[in-house]
């Protein structure tokens, strides 16, 4: 069992910890090349000042064996990578942030003058330092017991970067679909990005029997920066053994972007017959 010390302090922590973040708008920052900035918004709030940190650096979502999405980090990348993060700045880079208050930032492009077109990416880092949780716990109040932690909410965003002809596809390959468990589907495909942009879109999946019902329906945001193996699953409780149809399709399309900062691309469309268990 855990200390009732350590519980108390874990479940003070984090109930304060959705109390002492920020709000960050947007959630994902594009930057033109005829422009080479762009503003973010950090919103506080709560009723203390909180203290934020920005940074820049490299990375890109991938995929795990298991279909589930990771940040990759490339520390130190090579000039095969599209990375933006060497001249990428955030200014001003630390602020405290008052109660209820906004505070602007801006990010800053400084590319080399001979930069290819094309997409180049970083990550922006908020750190946020939320102050201390006093914590005090002795069970029996026979000793005055006193712990601080130190809070600390980071949130990373994506920054794209964008200079002169753009374009973004993708390729579906290996689709494949199977029952995980009696009331759900796992639907697995990779997807291989075309163009010089990442894939920023909306994958549907939907599952149709012999009598051309859909019986079964996902739709998920996907985004592909080289490739991706996602995991999709699908709510099909008592789906009957046979014989089903899947289709897949990938659109540039998303809900939570603006539709000026997507790619125009041809939707692509995959099927597969399957048969169930």
């Amino acid at each position: 069992m855990l200390p009732a010390l350590f519980l108390s302090l874990v479940t003070s922590a984090t109930s304060r910890l959705a109390a002492q973040g920020v709000v960050i708008a947007p959630h994902t920052i594009f930057i033109d090349n005829r422009v080479r900035s762009a503003a973010v918004e950090l919103y506080n709030p709560g009723t203390d000042p909180v203290e934020a940190d920005l940074s820049i650096f490299f990375g890109y979502p991938v995929s795990d064996s298991t279909g589930q999405f990771q940040l990759n980090i490339v520390e130190a990348p090579d000039s095969t990578l599209p990375s933006a993060a060497a001249w990428i700045q955030a200014f001003p880079r630390k602020i405290v942030i008052g109660p209820q208050r906004t505070q602007t930032v801006r990010l800053l492009g400084r590319p080399p003058a001979n930069l290819p077109d094309g997409e180049y990416w970083a990550r922006l880092k908020v750190s946020v330092m939320a102050g201390q949780v006093p914590v005090q716990g002795a069970p029996d109040d026979t000793a005055a017991v006193q712990v601080k932690i130190n809070l600390q909410v980071n949130t990373v965003l994506p920054v794209l970067y964008r200079k002169g002809a753009v374009s973004t596809g993708v390729r579906i390959s290996q689709l494949s679909m199977a029952r995980l468990g009696p009331d759900s589907l796992a639907v697995r495909a990779s997807l291989a990005r075309q163009g010089n942009a990442a894939f920023l879109g909306t994958l549907r999946a939907a599952v149709v029997d012999s009598a051309g019902q859909v019986v079964a329906q996902a739709k998920v945001p996907m985004t592909v920066y080289f490739t991706m193996e996602p995991k999709v699953l699908l709510s099909a409780p008592k789906l009957p053994a046979g014989r089903y149809k899947l289709r897949v399709e990938l659109a540039s399309e998303r809900e939570d972007l603006p539709p000026t900062a997507l790619l125009p691309m041809t939707p692509v469309l995959d099927s597969l017959e399957v048969t169930l268990p």
